[in-house]
């Protein structure tokens, strides 16, 4: 059964969700007490960031032991209770498989150092050469290169992302027998499956030099490899045992390399994260911004709905800015958010709701670089220091897209900390949560909140916003419009992107508007989208 196609999937980042003992960091009990809050917004699934042992140098990204709970967030008892109290309410729990690399704190790795243990291949080590050069010229996912050198085992380690995240050698086949064993833990303890982290580049085919690039030297030599597909096909067997789902994050894919990691009859991914719609407002790597333009936009969306059959569909998540500065409108803040809310769950696919996003949570009010935690952001900023980057435009250039725009704590309501925590937060609440938080707009019919909720409801109720067919019928510099078809059963969606009003030709019953009115007479508000009945 593919429940994930008739589903709404939300995503946990446990670290900012809801602390319940004071230590300003979230937990898996602050995440229970919340469960009611889910099963009233009506998702299906929790996408649940990762909560296993980890040194955290990347947030639970470096795992140290997969088949146990960082202790910052509660205990195994803790994560059973999770599923079981998930499950009571008809919700899911996808865990976050983070298996390209582990921590560098793992015993797999400890181990690794030395050359005659039965770990001495669990990771890609090499030499470099008599004048003390590294093994490549490779560079790295956070703005540096991407090997180090370990006294112990006196050799270097390959590291895509932080130094102390060493990338697993899928050429020893125990490594993947490793991979299997920890599928079965989390499956047998009743997950319904994964989000897979940057799983198109676990197969390195060579460390031979890369062509020259901006950024990430190397990249052609593992990113979405045939090896890579016959270990997502060993994998499948395992997960098809439980009938489990999976969703990979992609890097760098297009239509084409997607539908081979995710073709039903390849076995391979359920589906995959791209990533062209979040780059139609950058030069090559985010960090070099670009005004957003929505027809770009719009044609990318297009895109991807006509050559993949069924998508995975984001605006926000843990890696990326918040989608109202970036998409809508501060402006018309209620009214952009609205109208994203309506583009996400109106489009064919599966919506992912990152937490927050249903309030129209905004990027950090930050200041300054101290005030981030980001492994990646501080890199980025070390780089352009080398680099002579005075210190107001290396701000600017972090602070529009540093990671933690959309890791600052949930806005639960206006008290101390939004809510979150009765200690010190990990990470900065924003002073806006005196305004945006959850408990003013609970009871507000007109508020984001019960937007989302409501939409959430429509697109549960209504089998042509779920399973229909789409046809663009616009993308212009301002108005996108598509239709959804099942049968005989029409839905046409109209969305205007502008601060300026909007005069379309497109007619129809109007089942709903991010404005108050009665009927559609063919102008749209700034920032309005409708959704018509039978429309044409």
């Amino acid at each position: 059964m593919e429940w994930w196609k008739d589903e709404i999937i939300y995503q946990i980042y446990p670290r900012s969700f809801q602390d319940s003992n004071g230590d300003g960091i979230g937990d898996i009990p602050g995440i229970i007490s919340r469960l009611d809050h889910l099963q009233e917004l009506g998702v299906g699934a929790i996408w649940l960031g990762p909560v296993y042992r980890s040194p955290n140098a990347d947030n639970g990204y470096d795992i140290s032991d997969y088949m146990d709970i960082n202790p910052e967030y509660g205990t195994m008892a803790d994560m059973e209770e999770l599923i079981a109290e998930a499950k009571a309410r008809g919700i899911r729990i996808l865990m976050d498989l983070v298996i390209n690399h582990t921590s560098t704190d793992h015993h797999w790795f400890r181990r690794s150092r030395d050359k005659n243990s039965p770990y001495a291949d669990y990771y890609i080590w090499a030499k470099g050469d008599d004048r003390g050069h590294l093994p490549n010229n490779w560079t790295g996912f956070f703005g540096e290169d991407c090997w180090e050198y370990d006294p112990e085992r006196c050799e270097y380690y390959l590291h895509l992302f932080a130094k102390s995240q060493a990338d697993l050698n899928y050429r020893n086949p125990a490594v993947l027998e490793e991979v299997k064993d920890i599928l079965r833990f989390w499956l047998d303890k009743g997950v319904a499956g994964f989000r897979c982290d940057v799983i198109n580049l676990l197969w390195k085919d060579s460390l031979d030099n890369g062509k020259r690039k901006l950024a990430l030297t190397g990249l052609e030599h593992y990113c979405s490899l045939e090896g890579t597909h016959e270990i997502l096909r060993e994998l499948r067997k395992v997960l098809d045992e439980y009938g489990a789902y999976t969703v990979g994050e992609t890097v760098f894919v297009t239509p084409e390399t997607a539908r081979d990691l995710c073709a039903p009859e390849r076995k391979e991914l359920d589906a995959v994260f791209s990533f062209e719609h979040m780059e139609c407002d950058q030069y090559f790597i985010k960090w070099f911004k670009r005004k957003f333009r929505p027809k770009v936009f719009f044609d990318c969306l297009v895109k991807w709905q006509r050559e993949l059959d069924w998508n995975s569909l984001y605006l926000e998540n843990h890696d990326q800015p918040r989608s109202i500065p970036r998409f809508g409108s501060r402006e018309h803040w209620k009214e952009s958010g609205k109208l994203l809310a309506l583009l996400l769950l109106t489009l064919r696919g599966t919506p992912f709701i990152y937490q927050g996003q249903e309030i129209g949570m905004l990027d950090f009010d930050f200041t300054r670089m101290r005030q981030l935690n980001d492994v990646e952001s501080k890199n980025v900023d070390r780089v352009l220091r080398r680099f002579h980057i005075p210190r107001k435009l290396r701000w600017k250039i972090v602070s529009r897209t540093s990671r933690d725009n959309a890791r600052t704590p949930f806005q639960w309501d206006a008290g101390p900390n939004g809510g979150f925590t009765t200690g010190r937060p990990w990470l900065g609440v924003n002073h806006n949560c005196a305004e945006i938080n959850l408990a003013s707009q609970e009871d507000d019919p007109d508020s984001i909140w019960s937007w989302y909720k409501d939409l959430c409801a429509l697109r549960k109720e209504r089998e042509v916003l779920r399973r229909g067919d789409f046809e663009a019928l616009e993308t212009g510099d301002q108005v996108f419009a598509y239709r959804r078809a099942l049968g005989e059963e029409r839905m046409t969606v109209v969305l205007n992107f502008s601060d300026r009003p909007a005069q379309v030709g497109y007619t129809g019953s109007l089942v709903r508007s991010n404005y108050p009115r009665e009927g559609f007479d063919g102008a749209l508000r700034p920032w309005e989208g409708v959704l018509l009945e039978d429309g044409r």
